[in-house]
């Protein structure tokens, strides 16, 4: 959409001072803001010209105007100017980040809840670390009379674990020759590519070990098949609340949120901003959501955002994003790395973090 400068000029001053205040900007109040070096008749004409193009709204005929979701796009695609974060804020960020997270799968549950409470809004995060990522190793550890607990340890450094009863006290030797099977045969090998004929061709191997040690077989299918779907969380859903939303649009987009995970998946390079009211995706009114993909060694591995009213700052609240999605891509790399993996791998128990 073509606007001349002093169109663009005027639309980027609306919305900045209606983000500020809430209140429909007026005439006078924008020939102000501009050192009235145009006139209020003349921002009165471009304001209606603005209006016809779907770019402003006018609540009231007597009232000033406020921008419309068409008016917000045209703004940060094309005329914002991002506030680029201070030193202080990105060490913030980075001391946020830094404290508690033992592993890649804590990564963006961590930076969702800091997302959310730095910017007062709820976080919204789609995670498929798991998808990408591989069996480094499997353990199987007694804890109990035909109770054992299997440990799968992934590329990215998690440790997921899951108890598993069997029909038959199992031998030492059993155990061990377990261990070993499946070390053997499922190292190396993708969560997501780990399939029940994959598992059935397994438990065939065994051989005269299959009565009695295929349930562990099949329990360690089940962990990794529940671990390499998706994820999809929001953090902070209290604020929905807060923010002013209608309780029972907040309460039925709750109900079905991970009808929300198909719009993080359309979030690739960069940060993306969606509205409600732009492409029916929300069920709640005049809402906003602004996503940032983040990468594993350079491999897509979710998006991370917030979920707010349409009336956000934008200019301050994507460069927050931003530099959390970069956080959270740097950090999975890091916990990739094999002097991770190594440190991860010696917490056989079942804790995280090093040793």
């Amino acid at each position: 959409m073509e606007l001349d400068k002093r169109k663009q000029k005027i639309l980027s001053v609306v919305i900045d001072e209606f983000v500020k205040t809430g209140e429909p900007v007026g005439s006078k109040t924008i020939a102000a803001l501009l050192d009235n070096s145009v006139s209020s008749a003349t921002i009165r004409n471009d304001m209606a010209a603005l209006e016809r193009l779907g770019l402003l709204e006018q609540p009231h005929t007597s009232s000033g105007r406020m921008p419309t979701s068409l008016g917000y796009r045209l703004y940060i695609d094309e005329l914002m100017e991002p506030e680029p974060l201070s030193k202080d804020e990105k060490l913030l960020i980075d001391d946020m980040l830094g404290h508690h997270v033992a592993a890649a799968g804590d990564v963006v549950e961590h930076a969702a809840q800091a997302l959310s409470q730095i910017t007062g809004c709820a976080a919204v995060n789609r995670s498929n670390v798991p998808n990408i990522s591989v069996i480094s190793r499997v353990e199987v550890i007694p804890a109990g009379r035909r109770i054992y607990a299997l440990l799968v340890i992934t590329s990215t450094g998690d440790v997921k674990n899951k108890v598993c009863r069997v029909e038959f006290d199992l031998t030492y030797d059993q155990i061990d020759f377990m261990v070993k099977f499946l070390n053997q045969h499922l190292q190396g090998v993708k969560l997501d590519e780990l399939s029940q004929v994959t598992i059935q061709n397994l438990a065939v191997a065994l051989g005269s070990y299959m009565m009695a040690l295929s349930p562990l077989l099949y329990a360690v299918y089940e962990l990794t098949d529940e671990i390499s779907h998706d994820t999809f969380d929001i953090a902070g859903q209290e604020k929905l609340l807060s923010t002013g939303f209608p309780a029972n649009e907040v309460a039925d987009f709750l109900s079905r949120k991970n009808s929300l995970s198909h719009v993080l998946e359309k979030c690739f390079d960069g940060v993306h901003v969606f509205f409600g009211k732009e492409d029916g995706t929300f069920a709640i009114s005049n809402s906003s959501l602004i996503l940032s993909q983040y990468r594993l060694g350079g491999v897509e591995a979710g998006a991370l955002g917030i979920i707010g009213p349409v009336r956000l700052d934008y200019a301050k609240l994507i460069p927050y994003i931003e530099y959390f999605s970069d956080s959270v891509s740097r950090l999975l790399t890091d916990f990739a790395q094999p002097e991770h993996l190594e440190s991860e791998e010696e917490n056989s128990d079942g804790s995280k973090g090093k040793k």
